[in-house]
């Protein structure tokens, strides 16, 4: 699957801050069923309103939540996230705050607001 195709299937304002490292369509072999992973990561900058010079990437989190379905098949995005850490004394403090997630859940904000009909 092509990658530009599949940004505007993402959602709204996600690839301002990610960029998609990879599109795989897999299949689960015990269910038998086929579903699309789409491999997301950060972009290396801070967000926050901090002085980016005090701080240096450093390692990654990864998430993977469930997106609006296509063509019948499910889709998962993986997504890698940045932690940030201070260069003097090395402790991790900050990790950019996205609300593309919905609270508590393991889908996108999008699909839990259809789910619940507010969408």
């Amino acid at each position: 699957m092509e990658i530009g195709i599949v940004s505007h299937f993402l959602p709204t304002g996600l690839l301002e801050h990610f960029s998609i490292t990879n599109v795989s369509e897999l299949c689960n072999v015990k269910e038998r069923k086929h579903f699309i992973e789409i491999s997301l990561e950060e972009n290396n900058k801070i967000l926050k309103d901090v002085d980016s010079t005090l701080y240096e990437s450093k390692g990654f989190t990864e998430i993977t939540i469930q997106d609006f379905p296509l063509r019948g098949k499910a889709v998962f995005l993986k997504i890698k996230r940045r932690r940030w850490r201070l260069k003097d004394n090395h402790r991790v403090v900050i990790r950019n705050d996205f609300s593309f997630v919905a609270e508590g859940s393991g889908f996108t904000r999008e699909l839990s607001d259809f789910l619940k009909g507010r969408g």
